[in-house]
């Protein structure tokens, strides 16, 4: 079968389609003839860690498709099956996937849309729900929003009843965004956005901060805060992995930090993920309420465009590639 795989290299990756063997499914793994694949900053783009340097690796880490076979010990899931979730090696015509984090596609969803999903969305649990508490009535800002866990993010928020602030340096993205809710655009890449958020929420800061931006910006977040606001770090945009922190602003407004990573969850941990989002998050999807949105699909071929394309940050949500023949 044709796989693609990723290295890391004098800071950049690189990709090699490769033709490899069919894989084999293990004691509790599902064989998945893959429909689509998601891209996902943090594996392509040199300095986000998920692709160390050395030797290269099969590349993907969310997709769709079919169930083909499964390991022993698997019970509801049967061959023909539509399934999503989180899949290393994704970008490959089959890969295995964990059947504790597979997730029966809604019927509603296209392969490309269902692709887009699995790694977004629960990364959007863990920081808006199980670790955010976000909650109807409450503000959100999400820096970087125009990417694609910031769109999820907002479109999350939007079905829990919150109300949600969002950084861009585009206005042509932020007004598009419109469309799905954003109560507030303000235009800048920099730490320089408080003082119109303390305008839009009168005074009080935001309940909860999703940074996708990094370390420029994380002392204006903290600043944006309102008492006892919560605060979680998921990505570094800007390549700053250091900042200053106002303890004393931690201290008195009883602040709440956290971050947001699956590089040291274990398995277990993983399926708790997919089990929460497949609880809080899912049935939204499931009846239209969100549906994700999708900046461009490509060709299975074209995987090196889609990542040029992500690595030029001109996208809206989500980079899909569509396997041959689907």
């Amino acid at each position: 079968m044709q796989s693609y795989w990723i290295q890391s290299s004098a800071g950049q990756t690189l990709l090699e389609e490769r033709e490899v063997p069919l894989p084999e499914p293990a004691p509790g793994q599902l064989l998945v003839h893959v429909r689509a694949a998601g891209l996902n900053r943090g594996e392509f783009i040199a300095g986000h860690g998920l692709t160390k340097p050395g030797a290269a690796k099969p590349a993907g880490g969310e997709g769709a498709g079919e169930v083909v076979k499964f390991g022993a010990g698997v019970s509801g899931f049967a061959p023909g099956m539509r399934v999503m979730g989180r899949c290393p090696g994704a970008f490959a015509e089959y890969a295995l996937m964990d059947a504790r984090e597979a997730i029966a596609v809604p019927e509603r969803l296209s392969w490309e849309e269902a692709a887009a999903i699995p790694l977004t969305f629960m990364v959007v649990h863990d920081m808006l729900i199980a670790q955010g508490k976000l909650v109807a009535g409450e503000w959100l800002l999400v820096t970087g929003i125009s990417s694609g866990v910031g769109v999820a993010a907002l479109q999350t928020a939007k079905a829990l009843g919150a109300k949600v602030i969002g950084t861009s340096g585009s206005d042509d993205k932020l007004a598009r965004l419109k469309a799905l809710g954003l109560d507030l655009g303000i235009r800048t890449r920099a730490g320089d956005f408080c003082d119109p958020v303390m305008q839009a929420t009168g005074g009080n800061g935001v309940n909860l901060v999703v940074n996708n931006v990094g370390g420029s910006v994380f002392a204006e977040c903290v600043r944006a805060l309102a008492f006892q606001g919560r605060l979680a770090t998921v990505g570094y945009l800007d390549g700053v992995l250091k900042a200053e922190m106002d303890i004393e602003a931690l201290h008195a407004k009883r602040l709440v930090l956290f971050g947001v990573s699956n590089k040291l969850r274990s398995p277990e941990q993983r399926a708790t993920s997919a089990r929460g989002f497949v609880a809080d998050i899912l049935p939204a999807i499931a009846d239209g309420r969100i549906r994700p949105l999708i900046d461009t699909v490509y060709r299975f071929g074209e995987l090196p465009a889609a990542k040029a394309h992500m690595e030029s940050n001109a996208h809206l949500g989500k980079i899909v590639v569509r396997m041959q023949g689907s």
